[in-house]
Order: structure tokens, then C-alpha cells, then sequence
């Protein structure tokens, strides 16, 4: 009866195990008393015996039937955290409609420096935010570092709201980058260390959909207050909305286990797993991350120490992986798009909807794949299709196809581009390097890759339209194909399949202890 109650969901610790531990010692100690009675055993030695082989028989019922924590309980808090990618995404896209009317209402029209200043100033408090992501989440916790990044979002949100000068606008984006740049690597680490692992995958694929709502979000939320005088300020204001509950709901959400049992919080770790996991597999996945703690020093990690020895090779294939990514050239294929659009009589906003319908489509096929075919799969087919896809565009510009063709061409290569990339090179990267870096270097090792996520960003878009002029379309597209072609090989080469895997079994896979 009690095993059954705890399969129906009644226990969520091991309470149960305790009760029927009592029940049996009432049970047993009568016929012990019965033996005593007939002249048998004259100590309770069997009945040590009996309830240790019963306990130990119960434990592997229930650890057979019972194999997979639900993935019910760690749900809310990975939808918290999920917070994070949407005002990415939405903060990357907010000044795009607007920005016109930004500069009008600030005064700086036909300065494209200035304009050029609002998108990149994002971008440089990203980087800065980055390079500090891995030394926050290590010394305050995830739930900390999360309301850390909601601060500078809050304040720089506002401060662009409010502000009357150019120079305004842009302390108010360098502090919104910088949430940016440190919200992102935190909230990959967070969902990789709070998931089981039999849906870590679906669940690192919702900060892939989260940023493409975010982005979508940035794009609709101009149209219904155009008709308002300084609209745009409108849609830096609403951005305060989700940050503020990021701050808040934090509070409420659980700390990563794998970040209290590195800080020598154990206890606190235990609660933790069982807020996430349930009370019934709290003992397994403490003693997996006893397991893949043995063999590691506990002294500080230096950022020096990712550079060389057994832990270069999984920070050498994460930064890789991203820039692979990024000289894909999928930041230049959406500036593209929208003369590529234009060109076939199609308005910006639609053109817009296209793409980020693309996108949306790609990010939803690979949360329901993610943890049924694996992150390694994904990776080879979707750098294999962005490759096809560019070839197809590259195809476009040639003078053998006609104007109606190339069109075509162009639209179809470019949509396909953008939802090969969403169903693996886009958010595989973010959730297979939590799983591959060892506990002890996880956060500062992201950190290294995110700044190669946004150094290659940084000068794709710097450099984009300089090359596009100097070497063609064909050339320059045919770059971005032969990237992609190297990434499937590299992938093929060096990445492992973690789908299904603790992260403790993947550390011990890929670092074994000497």
C-alpha cells in the first residue's frame, strides 16, 4: 500500500521508506515473540537480518519503478529562468522599427554614426557583461547572478525611456547590454544544472524559443502605440515588466545543487535536489556528484588554468562551437533579408514575420527532438542545412538564373537558413557546453565562450556590408557555406552525445580522474 501511495505521487521524501520501516518492526517483532514462545531463536539478530534484506529490496523496487525524476517539479523554475533569453532577444530587436524615430526625437537624424552607436553600444555592455557572467555565478549563486542581471536592465530600460539626449540613450543600452551580456551564460548553466537529465535537452531548447519570442516581441509590440507621441518610449518601458519579475520570482525559485555541493553546502544541496528531483532520488544524485567531485582539487580556478592541461579540449570545442555559429553568417543572412524582401515588393514588418515565424517553427522542432535524437545529431543536420541553404542563395546570384528565379531562390534559401539554424546550431551551443564543462570550471568556461560568441558577433556585423561591397554575394556567401561544411566535421569529430546523461556521468566521460 505504501509503495503504491508513493507511485500515485502521495510522498515526495523518504518518509515512506520510515513508515514502513516501523510497520514491519511491529510486524516482526510479534512473531519474533511467537518464536520466543515456541522455543526458537532467543535474539533479534534475524530480525535485523530480515528488515535490512526488506529495505534494501524496497529501495530497488522503488529505484526501478521509479526511474526518472518527474519533470513537473523543475519546470517552474526553468521557465523563470526562461525570462532571461526573452529580454535578450527582445533588446536586441527593440531600437530596430524604432530608430528612426528615436533619432528624430533626440535629435541626431542622418547621423548614422549616432545610429550605428544605439545598436552597438548594446553590444559593447554585452561583452562586458560576459566576461564578468562566470565570476558573479560563481561567487553569489545562480539565483543571485540572475536578479543581478535584472538591475541593469531595469535601470537602463528606464533611463532610455526617460532620457532627452543621445548620450542618454546610449548609457541606457551599454547598461541593458550589460544585463544582457550576463543574464545568458547564467541561464544555459542554470536549466543544464536545476533539469534531469531525461529532459535537459527539451528544456534547454526553451531559451531558444524564448529569445525568438523575445525578438518577435520587440517587433509587434511598436504597432499598436505608433499612434502615441514618442512611442518608442513606450517599448523600452513595457521591457521592465519581465525583468521585474525576473528579480522577484527568483527569490522563490530554487539554488543550482551543483553550485551549493561545489561551495561545500551540502545540506543545502540535498534540499535543493529534492525541491527539483523529488525526495526519492536526492541519495543518487548526490552521490553522482560525489562521484564526479572525486579526483578534483577544490582550489580556485583561474581563467589560465582553461588554457592548458585536460580541461583545454572541452573549452577549446565550446568556443568553437560558437564560433562556428556566428561566421555562419546568420546575423548578416537577417540583415539581408529585409532587402531581399523588399525587392520582391514585400513590406519590412512582414518580411519580419517571415523570418521570425521561421525561426519560431525551427525552435519548437527542436524542443520535441532534442532528447529523442540527441545535440550531436542536430548539430550535424542543421549546419549540413544552413550549408544547402547558402549554396542555394550563392546559386541565386548568379547571372544564368532570372530575376523571377533569383528572387525565389533567395526568399526560399533564406527562410531555410534561418530554420536549420534554429532546430540545432542555434540552441545546442548553449545547452551542450553546461553539459560538457566539468563543476569546478563550468562557470568561467562559459564565459570564455560567450566572449567568442560576441567578439565573432561584433565584427560579422562590423564587417558584413564592407565585404559584401568589396567581395559579392557569391563570394562572401560562399565563406559563410564552407563554415558551415567545416562545423559538420568538427562536430562529427569531437563532439559526444550527452542526451539522457547526469552531468556528472558526462564529466567523468570526457574527464576522467587521474
Amino acid at each position: 500500500m505504501a509503495r503504491l501511495t508513493v507511485l500515485q505521487g502521495g510522498y515526495t521524501s523518504d518518509t515512506w521508506l520510515n513508515g514502513v520501516k516501523k510497520a514491519l518492526e511491529r510486524i516482526l517483532s510479534k512473531a519474533f515473540i511467537l518464536t520466543v514462545l515456541r522455543g526458537g531463536y532467543t535474539s533479534d539478530t534475524w530480525l535485523n537480518g530480515v528488515k535490512k534484506a526488506l529495505e534494501h529490496s524496497l529501495e530497488d523496487r522503488m529505484g526501478q519503478e521509479a526511474t526518472n525524476p518527474s519533470w513537473k517539479l523543475s519546470l517552474p523554475h526553468v521557465l523563470v529562468a526562461s525570462i532571461v533569453p526573452i529580454l535578450f532577444g527582445y533588446h536586441l530587436g527593440v531600437v530596430n522599427e524604432p530608430l528612426e524615430s528615436i533619432a528624430l526625437d533626440l535629435g541626431f537624424t542622418g547621423n548614422t554614426m549616432a545610429e550605428g552607436l544605439v545598436v552597438s553600444t548594446c553590444l559593447a555592455g554585452a561583452f562586458g557583461g560576459c566576461l564578468l557572467s562566470g565570476w558573479v555565478a560563481d561567487e553569489v549563486g545562480r539565483r543571485r547572478a540572475f536578479q543581478l542581471c535584472a538591475l541593469p536592465m531595469i535601470i537602463g530600460a528606464a533611463i532610455s525611456a526617460m532620457t532627452q539626449r543621445l548620450f542618454g540613450m546610449l548609457l541606457g543600452r551599454f547598461l541593458v547590454g550589460t544585463g544582457l551580456g550576463l543574464g545568458p551564460p547564467v541561464a544555459s548553466l542554470y536549466v543544464a544544472e536545476v533539469s534531469p537529465a531525461s529532459v535537459r535537452g527539451t528544456y534547454g531548447s526553451f531559451i531558444q524559443i524564448a529569445t525568438c519570442l523575445g525578438l518577435l516581441s520587440s517587433l509587434l509590440i511598436g504597432i499598436p502605440v505608433k499612434e502615441i507621441v514618442g512611442w518608442w518610449r513606450v517599448c523600452f518601458w513595457v521591457s521592465i515588466i519581465p525583468a521585474a519579475i525576473l528579480a522577484v520570482a527568483m527569490m522563490f525559485c530554487a539554488e543550482s545543487p551543483h553550485w551549493l555541493y561545489k561551495k561545500g553546502r551540502s545540506a543545502e544541496a540535498e534540499v535543493e535536489f529534492e525541491k527539483l528531483l523529488g525526495g526519492l532520488h536526492v541519495r543518487t544524485a548526490m552521490a553522482e556528484l560525489s562521484k564526479a567531485d572525486r579526483g578534483e582539487d577544490t582550489d580556485t580556478v583561474k581563467f589560465s588554468d582553461l588554457f592548458y592541461g585536460h580541461h583545454f579540449k572541452v573549452v577549446f570545442i565550446g568556443s568553437a562551437l560558437f564560433f562556428f555559429q556566428q561566421l555562419s553568417g546568420i546575423n548578416a543572412v537577417f540583415y539581408f533579408s529585409s532587402a531581399v524582401f523588399r525587392s520582391l515588393g514585400i513590406s519590412p514588418n512582414l518580411a519580419n514575420g517571415f523570418v521570425g515565424i521561421a525561426n519560431l517553427t525551427g525552435s519548437l522542432i527542436a524542443t520535441s527532438l532534442m532528447d529523442k535524437v540527441g545535440r550531436k545529431l542536430l548539430l550535424l543536420l542543421s549546419f549540413f542545412g544552413m550549408a544547402i541553404s547558402v549554396i542555394i542563395q550563392v546559386a541565386a546570384a548568379s547571372p544564368y538564373v532570372t530575376n523571377y528565379g533569383a528572387m525565389y531562390l533567395s526568399v526560399g534559401g533564406m527562410l531555410l537558413f534561418v530554420l536549420t539554424f534554429a532546430v540545432g546550431a542555434g540552441p545546442v551551443p548553449g545547452l551542450l557546453l553546461p553539459e560538457i564543462f566539468p563543476n569546478r570550471i563550468r562557470e568561467k568556461a562559459m564565459a570564455v565562450c560567450m566572449t567568442v560568441h560576441w567578439v565573432v558577433n561584433f565584427f560579422v556585423g562590423l564587417l558584413f556590408l564592407r565585404f559584401l561591397d568589396i567581395l559579392g554575394r557569391q563570394i562572401l556567401y560562399s565563406i559563410f557555406a564552407t563554415d558551415c561544411l567545416i562545423a559538420v566535421a568538427f562536430v562529427k569529430k569531437n563532439v559526444v552525445e550527452t542526451k539522457g546523461r547526469s552531468l556528472q556521468e558526462i564529466e567523468i566521460a570526457l574527464l576522467p580522474a587521474e
